[in-house]
């Protein structure tokens, strides 16, 4: 039988030219179908919660992995994430996708951008074989290898009968053995765990939960150890070790069997064991107060041990090749000449070349990767791809441009348009109109958010796209102008000598009372100037990009507090405990226990999710659904949008101020259409960081440092955006943005442009002035792209 069509001539085989989505319904989606062309650059466009992710990452991308992963055989598959179809009728033509998304790297002390990548273990090879003197393996020149020797008598059967030998062993580490390989040491402030001028009965402890009347506070004052009414100051040293030391040890305290542990190692164990991230707002302060970290003294923050930092290459240790920045790492690894490892230093060249590529040249090698910002991860990602000679793979990227100057978004757009050159599929979900320009290919969702999108607004070319009656068609275009009136400063933030990273003795005033944009090329220093200086003042909120950490059981009303007031409200309306009124605690549905569904195990299949048949997927017990508030019960509550709740909560029976305040400000920064009760995981990272952003304007202080707010913004959105921000200033708050959106820069009252470039070419001010100064001089690589913004 022939492969060729009959009325085309082409073989069957390349007939196969788009990936094909028929009824689509994951999370908003409104059973769409959609064509999209293989081998092309694809853009997803529409206002933030559209549905552009549903569709790119938890359909096309997700089908993708999950058939993938099938092809595995099921002994395999048992150590793999199981991943659930998604909900969709039909997916054809799909291929291998690999996902460029904006997770970060992970926030392990242990992770720096060389163990995040292959650098890292091949320098580590480079070192073993051309290290002077020679020490040993490559593990002797890694900080995760700890050094350990031993002797003693080992047994074993040989010929029937058991034999004892004497063993010897020696592993040769790199790790410093005084901070362990994580280049600092940490110390408790004891000011902040106790007053010592109080004994234990009049609340001497100060550590969240260990008040004297608390349970801990119980255990402390009944172990024996101590007399109650004496002053801390006043304890001999073995009590004041008991306090703060003593291991754990059985004991009993008002009849009970518990286990004693002195302060120090109860708040290691308890408190700085868990994700920063994911302890509660009060456990957080105290820890950032109770704890101090310094460079470690041994080791210079190299986290090498001496031996490791003996070995070098030219007069280079392997602690100063992580420490250079990575541009010039690459020029001084070209200059190695030794036929031995041409190969691995080949393809060390070629791995640095890329990250220069790629615009993070500014990096080193011993950078923590979790201090990488999610743009910085993103393209990190991208350098394992770039050299690759897999073709016919879909690539998918989650706003590409994040974190990027417009300097350098058309280095960017080169990378993707060579991925797709050299014959793979680019799915692109994106605001900036400078990248969705190059797109072949087009695809709007809308017409707005939450439950209001999921629908096709729009297919076809960007042209086609620019001149189309949706929401990002008509916004495409969109320019902003200068101010022609800024605000005027009363006051400033002096921030003298500032060296943090790669500043360069920076000495600046940052007005207060207006609104004041910080500017420049990525890696010129921008966030050093905020972590290393501003954020040290008392009066400063520093909403930043850290992701917020959650669950599928947590969601904007667990995660915002919203939810306490709420289940008080219910409480007192009913006569009831709060408890009832919580999804994860005695209200939750006991088949479900609160999730909504229940997942059944099919061993080396996918476990397969489907909603409780008791409680429907609304979480909790039918008789907690008796109990009405303002006339609904608490699952009717959370299955209102954030707007939706504001006014309900913001007049008639249902009135409650303390979560109207809460809503009315979710509602400020743009999320008035989320669903209340709707899960964190399924929230995009714009979505994210402004849930934290509408938490975080509730705190008090005067300074309020936001990073790149308009992260995952819509363009229409961006408006809101500067809208919000201007009634922050007019409220009497200094605020101060981090940002590389034009319509920012050309909105604030003041910009401070750092520069030139990244890395040792920046950490420079090189403006200071208006954005209309700015414009007229062109005097910086800002000043250039915001000049052919406002005046295209």
């Amino acid at each position: 039988m022939s492969t060729e069509s009959s009325e085309s001539g082409i073989a069957s085989a390349d007939r196969h030219d788009t990936i094909r989505v028929v009824g689509a319904r994951e999370n908003n989606l409104k059973n769409i179908s959609v064509e999209i062309p293989k081998r092309r650059l694809t853009v997803f466009t529409g206002v933030s919660g559209s549905g552009k992710s549903s569709l790119v990452f938890s359909t096309i991308a997700a089908e993708s992995q999950r058939m993938i992963n099938e092809t595995y055989s099921s002994f395999v598959q048992g150590f793999m994430p199981n991943l659930p179809r998604p909900d969709v009728d039909v997916l054809e033509g799909l291929t291998t996708a690999i996902i460029v998304n904006q997770e970060r790297i992970g926030s392990d002390p242990r992770s720096t951008v060389g163990t995040a990548t292959d650098t890292g273990a091949m320098l580590r090879i480079l070192f073993s074989r051309l290290g002077d003197p020679h020490i040993g393996s490559p593990q002797a020149f890694s900080f995760n290898v700890a050094s350990i020797s031993g002797a003693g008598a080992v047994a074993f059967e040989r010929g029937g009968k058991t034999v004892k030998e004497r063993r010897d062993f020696n592993i040769v580490g790199g790790m410093c053995p005084r901070c362990e390989g994580r280049g600092q040491v940490s110390d408790f402030d004891l000011t902040a765990l106790f007053d010592e001028t109080k004994s234990l009965n009049e609340g001497a402890l100060l550590v969240p939960g260990y008040t004297a009347d608390s349970w801990y506070g119980r255990i402390y004052r009944g172990s024996g150890y101590f007399n109650n009414d004496k002053p801390i100051k006043d304890f001999s040293a073995k009590q004041r070790d008991d306090l703060l030391y003593k291991p754990a040890t059985r004991i009993k305290v008002e009849g009970i069997n518990v286990t004693y542990e002195g302060l120090i190692p109860k708040i290691q164990n308890s408190m700085l064991s868990k994700d920063r991230e994911a302890m509660q707002p009060h456990i957080r302060r105290f820890v950032d107060s109770a704890i101090t970290f310094d460079t470690c003294p041994e080791c210079d923050g190299s986290r090498l041990s001496d031996t490791a930092r003996s070995s070098k290459i030219r007069g280079l240790s392997i602690a100063d090749i992580n420490a250079m920045q990575i541009s010039d790492l690459a020029e001084w690894m070209r200059q190695l000449d030794e036929p031995s490892v041409a190969p691995l230093v080949t393809a060390l060249c070629e791995t640095l070349d890329a990250f220069v590529t790629i615009g993070l040249g500014y990096l080193s090698l011993n950078r923590p990767a979790g201090t990488l910002s999610g743009g910085e991860a993103q393209r990190t990602k991208m350098i394992r791809h770039l050299g690759s000679s897999l073709t016919d793979v879909t690539y998918v990227f989650d706003e590409p441009s994040i974190g990027l100057h417009p300097h350098d978004v058309q280095r960017m757009n080169t990378l993707l348009l060579q991925l797709r050159d050299k014959g793979n599929t680019v799915l692109v979900v994106e605001h900036k109109p400078e990248l969705i320009g190059i797109g072949d290919h087009a695809v709007d969702l809308g017409p707005l958010a939450g439950t209001e999108g999921g629908q096709i607004m729009f297919e076809g070319s960007v042209e086609g796209l620019r001149a189309s009656d949706t929401v990002t068609g008509k916004h495409l275009d969109d320019r902003s102008r200068v101010k022609s009136e800024v605000r005027e400063s009363a006051d400033a933030l002096e921030i003298r000598g500032a060296s943090t990273n790669n500043l360069q003795n920076v000495d600046v005033d940052i007005p207060l009372g207006v609104l004041c944009v910080l500017t420049g090329v990525a890696g010129s220093g921008k966030s050093s100037l905020v972590t290393g200086s501003l954020a040290k003042h008392d009066d400063v909120v520093l909403v930043d990009q850290q992701p917020i950490k959650g669950s599928r059981r947590s969601n904007p009303a667990t995660y915002s507090g919203l939810l306490e007031p709420i289940r008080k409200a219910f409480a007192k309306e009913n006569g009831v405990k709060p408890g009832l009124f919580s999804a994860n605690s005695e209200g939750a549905c006991p088949m479900c226990n609160g999730a909504g569904v229940v997942f059944t195990d099919l061993g080396v299949m996918a476990s397969v999710e489907s909603t409780c048949e008791l409680c429907e997927g609304k979480r909790f017990q039918a008789e907690v659904l008796e109990y009405l508030y303002g006339g609904k019960n608490i699952s009717e509550v959370l299955q209102m949008s954030v707007a939706q709740a504001a006014e309900f909560f913001g007049d008639g029976d249902a009135k409650l101020p303390a979560a109207h305040k809460i809503l009315e400000r979710m509602v400020d920064v743009g999320l008035g259409y989320l669903t209340i009760g709707q899960p964190l995981t399924t929230l995009s990272g714009g979505e994210r960081q402004r849930l934290k952003l509408a938490i975080q304007l509730g705190d008090k202080g005067g300074i309020l440092v936001l990073d790149e707010p308009t992260t995952g913004l819509h363009l229409a959105d961006v408006e809101n955006m500067l809208a919000l921000l201007d009634r922050l200033v007019d409220s009497g708050k200094s605020v101060i943005v981090i940002e590389h959106h034009q319509a920012v820069m050309a909105h604030g009252d003041w910009i401070i442009d750092l520069g030139p470039g990244a890395g040792h070419d920046g950490g420079r001010v090189v403006f200071e002035g208006t954005p209309a100064d700015l414009v007229a001089t062109r005097s910086t690589l800002t000043g250039e792209h915001l000049a052919e913004y406002v005046q295209a």
